[in-house]
């Protein structure tokens, strides 16, 4: 096998990755492989695109809407971070709304 067929990507592994790539959560590299796809692969670019143009009519539709200060605040004094031995342990609570 060579070395660029190991690094080729699929339909199906564009598509289950499709996400990640729109919302730049991926490595350089694997963006690139996806990339690589998309410029090759008409049907996984047609995908891409319709996907891009959801996320932006939910950006616009949504984007103006905000949660209550008191929520936001309640939700982000909710979490705790503690430093254990050079490491980051994430503490959680739960919270209850009632009403």
């Amino acid at each position: 096998m060579s070395e660029h067929a190991e690094d080729h990507v699929d339909c199906s592994e564009t598509m289950y990755r499709i996400m990640e790539y729109l919302d730049g959560e991926m490595t350089e590299a694997d963006h690139e492989r996806i990339a690589e796809h998309l410029r090759g692969c008409q049907p996984c670019l047609d995908e891409h695109d319709l996907e891009r143009m959801v996320k932006a009519l939910v950006k616009r539709s949504c984007g103006r809407e905000q949660a209550p200060a008191a929520l936001r605040t309640t939700i982000m004094q909710s979490f705790s971070t503690y430093s254990v031995d050079g490491g980051v342990v994430q503490e959680y609570t739960e919270i209850r709304f009632d009403g």
